[in-house]
């Protein structure tokens, strides 16, 4: 049986090269796959803005995978930028970097996260992810518009979840 890797995660500027490259090819990916005003991740420079709070994760110095939550008000907040390396898909680097982000917003008294995502199949696994972990199609929040290429999902946090995780 293979071994799971493991994952150090921390905050680290979004403007470190091989972040920056991760980002690009999650900008172009939004671009093939949705009109461009239905893109809405952030370019580096916005993630790197006091209001958010950016994250890569990494196995043995490599990067797996990279997340930010952009808070919004004393009570809720958005993971923006989500995203893991190709070559660490399906090896749980998503899914430590949003169990990363949500205890990270829990332990920020925040009660609600929210996302928006594409509909489009290529962001079919990130949907499962979102929704294996709690997440549900809601209302659009913010300036967000739910229709055939966008849709928003929320959770409610409950803080006992994350004490012995």
């Amino acid at each position: 049986m293979a071994e799971h890797p493991v994952f150090v995660i921390a905050e680290e500027p979004p403007t470190t090269p091989d972040i920056l490259a991760l980002l690009d090819a999650h900008l172009a990916e939004m671009h093939r796959c949705s009109p461009a005003c239905k893109v809405n991740a952030l370019p580096a420079r916005r993630l790197a803005d006091p209001d958010v709070t950016f994250f890569a994760a990494r196995s043995q110095g490599a990067l797996a995978a990279i997340g930010a939550l952009r808070w919004l008000d004393e009570a809720r907040c958005e993971i923006k930028s989500m995203r893991a390396a190709q070559e660490w898909r399906g090896k749980g680097a998503g899914q430590a970097m949003l169990q990363h982000l949500l205890r990270t917003a829990s332990d920020n008294g925040r009660l609600w996260v929210g996302l928006e995502t594409g509909r489009h199949p290529v962001f079919a696994p990130a949907t499962r992810l979102y929704a294996a972990a709690g997440f549900a199609e809601c209302e659009p929040f913010d300036d967000y518009v739910s229709d055939d290429f966008s849709m928003c999902m929320a959770m409610r946090l409950d803080p006992a979840n994350f004490l012995l995780s």
